[in-house]
């Protein structure tokens, strides 16, 4: 690891500082892939936002209920069709491919896809046999009765291809599986829906459109998973027993889901049991726009994951801990006016989807509010879990899982769409902070340093902007138009005032980076260049 010495003033040990084309070299990694990564992202977001319009006005809020409702049931199966097979394809195909393992690669691939086969299968034909009486007795609704075999194979693709899509990133090619998961399983699921609903299928039509598309992905994962398989882990052989290191990690991996669940799908669940279908799916949809706002933060994760564990493990702290910082300066740059926006807009847009969707409005405001704390404090969970903290992380989220739960329970009866709406976001604030403390106390890191304090005036600044539109647009037939400009007005403000304001060295080696990668752009579509 190429690093420099720095000998301080009164003549102490030398620290260890990052080597300048070091930090160059790894921003710019982060920052070409998190590109595809976020791009993908942003075309889901962008398709995904009107296609979820089409839907609200084609299917309804209470078929969209109808629609959480049975993910939650096949989600919470989820946690154990999985088995934590697919986080440890990330891992274990990486290792055995540096180590040129191959016939213990061969060996993973063919039992773990044997394992989460045969297991989907048994749990398929439990949805189908038992989920009617669940259904009624819980959610009390037949209305899911005729679906439950779709949601089956949702559930079975669902898992294929999630554990083949962290094969490829194993294989670290992120760029190919966001090209067929993001730009061709997404256009393949709004188009097979649109038809399917179009010659009058419903809420039916959009669930076989979701397993058609599933199964491309799949098939297309797959063979891409089989031509960057090393020929001689190709090699046709028996169904081996998984490994006990291999189910040890998956078993570790398991315990998160676990938790991930009860996180994510706690607040849907109780609503189902408190409420009417039709809430759950007002709820859904504002939920699903509040996904939007951490968009930044994932991509990066996407890569910066992997390289925490590398320089965590050659105890290169001091540019994990730059990279730290400088990558959470940007997030809450790019992630601010789209908060921002969400929050100041959030009765227009929800309005689109129609006027039954109005009760959205305060959801979408509430938990944009929390994703913008949890873009704040960055990467603190890959943190914990890529320097082998992973039990730290799982008491976390173990308890504000717990939290969630007791919150949901108390608020959903009085104040309905709302109290689901607090207690995700109180937890996500909880959560989050937790994570920031045990990060700085037990890996020494933390993002924040007197460089933030000049984004404070350009962020009000921003923040004034999307209000100023916002109040002018107030009683517009149509106000929603001006969210729009109003994001890109603020995103224009914020990153100007940012750059006269001062860079420091680090920010102005991203700035580099990501002037270079849009002249890129421009000139491969021949607008400059």
């Amino acid at each position: 690891m190429a690093t420099a010495t720095k000998i301080t003033a009164h003549g102490s040990p030398p620290a260890l500082v990052p080597d300048a084309n070091e930090f160059r070299s790894r921003i710019g990694s982060i920052s070409r892939q998190s590109t595809v990564y976020f791009a993908g992202t942003i075309l889901t977001a962008a398709a995904g936002y009107f296609f979820k319009i089409y839907l609200s006005r084609k299917l309804g809020a209470e078929a969209l209920g109808l629609y959480t409702l049975g993910m939650t049931v096949i989600g919470f199966l989820g946690l154990f069709n999985a088995l934590g097979m697919p986080a440890a394809a990330a891992r274990f195909v990486s290792a055995y491919s540096v180590r040129h393992e191959f016939a213990r690669l061969g060996d993973f691939l063919r039992g773990s896809m044997f394992l989460l086969l045969a297991c989907n299968l048994l749990l398929g034909a439990a949805v189908v046999l038992s989920g009617p009486w669940f259904i009624a007795h819980f959610y009390h609704t037949t209305a899911l009765n005729p679906y439950l075999w779709i949601f089956a194979l949702i559930m079975l693709f669902g898992v294929m291809n999630g554990f083949l899509g962290q094969a490829m990133a194993g294989y670290r090619d992120v760029t190919r599986r966001t090209l067929i998961t993001h730009f061709t399983g997404t256009p393949a699921n709004i188009l097979f829906a649109v038809i399917l609903i179009g010659m009058g299928f419903g809420l039916g039509g959009y669930l076989v459109a979701q397993v058609a598309s599933a199964f491309l992905v799949l098939t297309l994962l797959a063979i891409s998973v089989w031509k960057m398989t090393p020929a001689a882990a190709r090699v046709a052989g028996p169904v081996t027993k998984v490994e006990r290191e291999v189910i040890s990690f998956s078993a570790a991996a398991f315990g998160i889901s676990a938790v991930d669940f009860a996180l994510s799908q706690s607040d849907k669940i109780v609503l189902g049991f408190f409420l009417h279908p039709r809430q759950v799916g007002i709820y859904a949809v504002a939920m699903a726009l509040v996904g939007f706002v951490p968009i930044t933060l994932q991509s990066v994760n996407q890569i910066f994951s992997p390289t925490i564990s590398e320089l965590h493990a050659t105890g290169n702290h001091v540019l994990l801990q730059q990279l730290y910082s400088t990558l959470t300066k940007w997030i809450l740059l790019m992630t601010l006016p789209l908060a921002m926006t969400m929050i100041l807009f959030a009765r227009p847009l929800m309005d689109i989807f129609g006027k039954s969707f109005a009760p959205g409005a305060a959801v979408l405001m509430i938990g944009a509010a929390g994703q913008l704390l949890n873009c704040a404090v960055g990467s603190v969970g890959f943190l914990l879990l890529m320097s082998g903290n992973q039990l730290q992380l799982v008491k976390i989220q173990a308890i504000n899982a717990m939290l969630m739960i007791a919150l949901s329970m108390a608020l959903v009866p009085r104040i309905g769409v709302r109290g689901a709406a607090l207690a995700s976001a109180i937890t996500v604030v909880t959560t989050n902070l937790w994570s920031l403390a045990v990060v700085r106390r037990v890996l020494k890191l933390f993002p924040y340093h007197r460089g933030y304090l000049k984004l404070a005036a350009p962020a009000a600044i921003s923040a004034a902007i999307v209000w100023f539109m916002a109040r002018l647009s107030s009683g517009m037939q149509a106000q929603w138009k001006v969210a729009i400009p109003a994001l890109m007005c603020s995103y224009a403000v914020l990153l100007t005032l940012v750059f006269f304001s001062g860079l420091d060295e680090h920010d102005r080696t991203i700035a580099r980076v990501m002037k270079a990668k849009i002249g890129d752009n421009f000139r491969r579509f021949g607008v400059w260049g």
